[in-house]
């Protein structure tokens, strides 16, 4: 069941810029970042009986080493519109018309994309890849076939999403960027070269399957669901 207007217009206005098909899809950063960390923090005493004190510091510390978001960086402010985000004046007044959702680190990651022709942008969050996914291919009427191979996540979160049994793929993922571009190679060679994790995970098209692949088995994506992180929050 597709949007209605109202709703694909409220969609419409979380991304930066509309997919096409035949765009690359590249993910800069690594996903389910914050999610990990607030699990590493919450959940501290369960999981000291399966990893290492070291093992554990580095997983609070992701989003800040392996995301494109820095915590306290006040250089560049990300816009919670597509039109401010896409450089057009601001509403009148000089005011946003949509409050700062995010704060990119040295917007580095967002500027190169841009620079190398990006045509959709989205910071992911809540509801995580997945979430993010399917908002920028509902947003732009595009169909998709991804590789969840192909997509950036570290060895810590995959552990600590086992330890819990939830999916990593939909788990808050502030700190990565979801990217559409007509030639994705070559903005992630130089978000590797500036030090990130980024990746091609995928293409779009111009019919209506949106078809997510794991060694060759598909399945359809389907609409958002909770964060996963809500699993463990309402544990009793």
């Amino acid at each position: 069941m597709r949007l209605g207007q109202v709703a694909m217009e409220a969609l419409q206005a979380e991304i930066c810029g509309l997919l096409t098909p035949g765009n690359e899809l590249v993910v800069a950063g690594a996903v389910a970042l914050e999610g990990t960390v607030q699990i590493a923090k919450m959940k501290h005493d369960i999981l000291r009986a399966h990893f290492s004190e070291s093992f554990l510091r580095n997983a609070g510390e992701l989003r800040a080493v392996y995301g494109t978001v820095g915590e306290n960086d006040d250089s560049c402010m990300l816009p919670g519109n597509r039109e401010d985000c896409c450089g057009e004046p601001p509403a009148a007044g000089g005011k946003r018309s949509a409050p700062v959702i995010e704060k990119v680190e040295g917007c580095a990651a967002w500027k190169a994309a841009e620079a190398a022709g990006a045509t959709a942008l989205y910071a992911m969050g809540e509801g995580g890849f997945l979430s993010a996914l399917w908002k920028m291919a509902e947003a732009s009427q595009v169909g998709l076939e991804m590789d969840f191979r192909k997509v950036p996540i570290r060895q810590e979160t995959i552990e600590i999403c086992e330890i819990f049994d939830i999916n990593p793929y939909k788990l808050n993922a502030r700190g990565a960027i979801l990217i559409g571009i007509p030639a994705g190679e070559a903005l992630v060679q130089e978000l590797h070269r500036q030090g990130m994790m980024a990746a091609v995970i995928g293409q779009t098209n111009d019919g209506n399957d949106r078809m997510l692949y794991y060694n060759g088995n598909g399945r359809y994506l389907e609409r958002p669901a909770k964060d996963e992180i809500y699993k463990i929050l309402c544990e009793k």
